[in-house]
């Protein structure tokens, strides 16, 4: 797998060298970039950078809100070209059949230090709740229930994994379903009144700073070591790098940052900007990230594409 991307990266490299040959041999469909979201803020900040990125190299960007398992569906039949939220290791079990049959391609590691496992309001673990195993003996002021994001979401699957294990005493309790906006009401609602609740949380998320939050110990089969420790992948469908190899390099450097992250999310929610303007400012706020993510990556008509973008966005 990372065998073909070095392949496709070489060449798209030695292309690169010659503007007049330049992704000529590219086919049509490299045109239009098929991407997907779950609905999750941190993706829908790294779908519109991207996007602001696509659209400066003369590209065009269709993104399709999909659950993550028809995501994965979608890269197999080819109907989706690239998918920036592969969280590892929550995804691992979904995402395995896929990798064994090469339907999909690890493109790169997009986001590193990012975390992801349940948590409570920090009143709830000033009353001692700070691990998975303090859950269970507290039943009562939990409601028994762990609130978690939309059905079909490879979190919300360890946790069912967890409960049908019967781990940390949980057996008997109820995993409740809904979107991450959904989930989000619930935790608003609990702090308002000092309620307790546990539940779904992540980094780089508003989250974070809205709520004063305490990440939960010990969940490491479910949820990975140090607190859900996560790392975020591009993927893509088999083969794309190899028809799409300009794309193929843009992908292959695109990293993000927490705190970059962090930054699109917070003008979202908390200033209601709208996602392209909140991508745009951030990339204006961030040029030295340029360099790195369109080393060699030109514009689909050949062109230097660091110069297109820096122009797109009135950048140097």
């Amino acid at each position: 797998m990372k065998k073909i991307f070095k392949q496709a990266i070489t060449g798209a490299a030695l292309l690169c060298a010659s503007a007049t040959f330049t992704y000529a041999a590219e086919p049509q469909s490299c045109s239009q970039v098929n991407m997907a979201g779950p609905g999750w803020t941190d993706i829908d900040a790294t779908n519109a950078m991207t996007g602001v990125l696509l659209k400066a190299l003369g590209y065009k960007q269709n993104v399709a809100n999909l659950s993550v398992p028809i995501t994965y569906q979608g890269l197999k039949k080819g109907q989706i070209d690239v998918f920036l939220g592969n969280w590892m290791p929550a995804q691992a079990p979904l995402v395995k059949p896929f990798e064994e049959e090469k339907s999909i391609e690890v493109v790169h590691p997009n986001l590193t230090n990012a975390k992801f496992t349940l948590a409570v309001p920090d009143y709830v673990a000033a009353a001692g709740i700070h691990s998975f195993a303090d859950l269970a003996k507290n039943a009562d002021r939990f409601d028994s229930k762990i609130y978690g994001i939309e059905p079909g979401a490879p979190a919300n699957q360890n946790i069912r994994k967890m409960v049908d294990d019967k781990a940390f005493g949980l057996g008997n309790w109820k995993l409740v379903e809904s979107s991450e906006t959904g989930m989000l009401t619930q935790v608003e609602r609990a702090v308002r009144e000092k309620k307790w609740i546990v539940f779904l949380a992540w980094e780089p998320h508003l989250m974070n700073t809205k709520f004063k939050l305490t990440y939960l110990d010990g969940g490491d089969k479910y949820f990975g070591p140090n607190y859900g420790g996560a790392t975020v992948n591009t993927v893509a469908r088999s083969g794309y790098a190899g028809q799409c190899p300009n794309l193929g390099r843009l992908f292959s450097q695109l990293t993000f940052n927490v705190d970059l992250e962090n930054g699109v999310i917070t003008e979202v929610l908390e200033k209601k900007t709208a996602v392209d303007a909140a991508a745009t400012q951030a990339l204006k706020s961030h040029p030295e990230l340029l360099k790195s993510w369109l080393d060699g990556v030109t514009t689909a008509s050949g062109a230097n594409g660091l110069q297109a973008v820096q122009t797109a966005l009135g950048v140097k």
